[in-house]
């Protein structure tokens, strides 16, 4: 079958690294919930055999189908995201993030993120919006991604809000954005970003904490220092598989907001290298696949979601790393999190699927 094999390997990597991983990294916090060492590992497993089904439906999925109803699929994501700011659960975090329906809960944000992408691909795509235009595209583009950006700023979940925007707006720049538009919506959101940031007193406190960790070491600040910490202490090579110090209480959500910097205490700067390189591998294949595409809607669809991938995954190791502040965003394919690994495998399927829209012809040089 004509398919990427290339983003088929790269993401196949990343699967089996986050599940080998996984088996060192939550050792802890499973002990603490259930007195054993593998409760996480076990249901982070499932989670991939479920991403996994989900892959092979949305790589059979048919995309004219998706492309037809792609203001619904927009509409029912809002639905959803609207819904968690009013019955949504914490589970211990700032935000309300995760809807619960029955025994089951998710986070409606990984969802919006993939349908909102196909949504701007499609009305981009259709040739009835005009990207250079202000009144056809970049109009039109701030409704559709300001509506979920507002709800994101209204929950405090500003690394899913980071993750949105610069997607939504690589979809946008490659459709053909007015440079003049484009930047001047990019200040418009940074003077915004900043009237918040300085505003917010929770935002305020933030920012503040990210800029000098040491005014809060114990308390809002204690992340920052101990992620750095245990990047520091990987050194070039590591201490070892399962050898990590700082995962045993000293780092925060080490399953999965700072599970990056307990791979780069464990496998050291050479190696956490290839698993960088590997994320952008999937945005080089993406972009790759795009450029084949005829069909518009195919192509900013694959920008889109090789963009998404790539992006939320450097603004986890931004966060990780002090560049960025905390975010409480996964590391794709590693960190636990079932709507996360559910949803990037969907985008995975969709990118495979369009990947065979290659002629064959064409096929041949495009390898």
């Amino acid at each position: 079958m004509n398919f990427d094999k290339k983003l088929a390997i790269a993401v196949g990597f990343l699967v089996v690294f986050g599940l080998v991983m996984m088996s060192s990294m939550s050792i802890v916090a499973s002990f603490d919930i259930t007195g054993e060492n593998d409760f996480y590992l076990k249901r982070h497993f499932w989670y991939i055999i479920i991403g996994i089904i989900a892959l092979i439906v949305a790589f059979k999925f048919p995309l004219d189908m998706l492309r037809k109803w792609s203001m619904l699929i927009y509409l029912g994501a809002l639905g959803l995201m609207i819904a968690t700011m009013f019955a949504g659960e914490d589970y211990g975090t700032t935000a309300k993030l995760w809807l619960k329906i029955g025994g089951f809960s998710f986070q409606p944000i990984e969802i919006a993120k993939v349908a909102i992408i196909i949504f701007i691909s499609a009305i981009f795509g259709s040739g009835k919006l005009k990207a250079s235009s202000f009144e056809a595209g970049f109009m039109p583009f701030a409704v559709i991604l300001g509506i979920p950006t507002i709800l994101l700023a209204i929950q405090s979940d500003f690394g899913g809000l980071a993750v949105l925007v610069l997607t939504s707006s690589i979809i946008y720049f490659v459709a053909g954005a007015n440079f003049k538009h484009f930047f001047g919506g990019a200040g418009v959101l940074s003077v915004l970003a900043v009237i918040v940031a300085t505003t917010v007193p929770y935002i305020r406190k933030r920012m503040i904490i990210f800029l000098h960790p040491e005014l809060d070491p114990l308390g809002a600040g204690f992340q920052v220092k101990q992620a750095l910490i245990a990047i520091g202490s990987g050194g070039l090579w590591g201490r070892g598989f399962q050898n990590s110090i700082q995962k045993f209480d000293y780092l925060p959500e080490v399953q999965s907001d700072t599970i990056f910097a307990a791979i780069s205490e464990e496998m050291g700067f050479f190696r956490i290298l290839i698993l960088i390189f590997i994320y952008l591998v999937i945005v080089w294949r993406g972009f790759a696949i795009a450029s084949k595409m005829h069909d518009k809607f195919y192509r900013y669809l694959a920008v889109g979601l090789s963009s998404l991938i790539t992006v939320q995954a450097f603004v986890n190791i931004g966060v990780n790393m002090a560049l960025l502040p905390n975010t409480g965003i996964t590391l794709p394919f590693i960190s636990y999190g079932g709507s996360s690994i559910i949803m990037m495998l969907v985008a995975t399927g969709l990118l495979l699927q369009i990947s065979t829209k290659v002629g064959e012809k064409h096929y041949k040089r495009y390898f």
